[in-house]
């Protein structure tokens, strides 16, 4: 989810009915830089490099498929006979399906969060599959990663050395098979001030699925978002979503698989387009596909900037999915993607 820093608390009529006081983010910021060539659809693409040639086809065509949401994130694709795409809408507590030919979204599942009412965000976030196809859910008002299993909800992670998470944010398999994951404060009120935060950081972690097994990877990132691997597994990416530090992190991945060496691959922390570094994405040749200030930045592994696709609204996260050349994207109110020549991996592929 996208921290922003200037928010507004509006009446909002959510699903079931009751009005309530949310805080939301402020979109009164200045436009998106304009397009370096003349895209058309729901949205444009910012030409910085020739490179981007290879990625982007010149008759590209950013779709918007969904709307009426309130802030969507969390995609996930999932294969089988009824290939689908699922994402969270975090304010209104509900997860989202999308399906080839739908006109707008159903809801897959309503409520995840049914404790006491929340003046922040208290919905799903980021979605994953395990190997086995079951999915599972980075939860902010309960505070844990949970799995879905016979329609109900299971808990997988929710405390760290007997204290509780702060609000799972984004997660991502190794191919160590550790899910790895991040936790900042956004689904506590007050965040890092706030009297039910009972861990004094937040964390980057890797759990071992089938023993339990939690270890903390670092702390030193004020604001850790999205999170992805190289095709190697041997460099990780971390976005930080702290206004006055927007910067994207690598760190080398160990043989054992921990972290070290982190340092800034990106620092767009100058940018004054709306949005911060948060959800991303690898294709198959390592290009980095990271929603950011104004739009989704693609970078090659270098660091190069080569262009920054910019749907009508400010993009949160991204998936891969149909054939694994579509990229959805979940911004604020509505569901976009774009077809591009770049593959991603797709996460489904694990239920194989």
């Amino acid at each position: 989810m996208m921290g922003s820093p200037s928010l507004r608390i509006t009446e909002l009529r959510l699903r079931n009915g009751i009005a309530a006081s949310i805080a939301v983010p402020n979109l009164a910021c200045s436009a998106p830089p304009e397009p370096a060539a003349p895209y058309h659809g729901a949205g444009t693409v910012h030409r910085v490099s020739d490179a981007l040639d290879a990625i982007i086809p010149a008759d590209c065509v950013i779709e918007k498929l969904a709307g009426d949401m309130v802030f969507t994130e969390g995609p996930v694709w999932v294969k089988g006979d009824a290939p689908h795409l699922l994402f969270s809408d975090i304010p209104a507590n509900v997860i989202y399906r999308w399906a080839e030919g739908d006109t707008e979204a159903s809801v897959f599942y309503d409520q995840m969060y049914k404790g006491e009412p929340l003046d922040v965000f208290p919905g799903s976030n980021g979605l994953i599959l395990d190997a086995e196809g079951r999915l599972l859910a980075c939860e902010h008002g309960n505070r844990r990663i949970s799995r879905m299993e016979g329609g109900e909800w299971v808990s997988v992670v929710d405390s760290y050395e007997g204290k509780r998470l702060n609000s799972p944010n984004d997660a991502v398999w190794h191919a160590n098979g550790w899910l790895y994951f991040t936790d900042p404060p956004y689904g506590l009120v007050k965040r890092d001030e706030d009297p039910d935060k009972e861990l004094d950081f937040n964390g980057i972690y890797r759990l071992n699925y089938e023993s339990g097994e939690l270890q903390l990877l670092s702390r030193e990132q004020t604001r850790p978002n999205g999170i992805g691997f190289s095709p190697d597994g041997k460099t990780a990416y971390v976005s930080n979503s702290d206004d006055a530090t927007k910067v994207w992190m690598a760190y080398d991945v160990t043989d054992e698989g921990l972290f070290e060496n982190g340092r800034v691959f990106s620092d767009v922390t100058g940018e004054e387009a709306p949005g911060l570094p948060d959800g991303l994405k690898l294709d198959v040749d390592g290009n980095l596909y990271a929603t950011g200030p104004g739009g989704v930045w693609i970078f090659t592994p270098a660091g190069e900037h080569l262009g920054t696709i910019q749907p009508d609204e400010v993009p949160a996260n991204v998936a891969w999915g149909d054939d694994g050349t579509s990229l959805y994207m979940t911004a604020r109110t509505g569901l976009y993607r774009i077809k591009l020549l770049a593959k991603g991996p797709m996460p489904a592929d694990m239920a194989d």
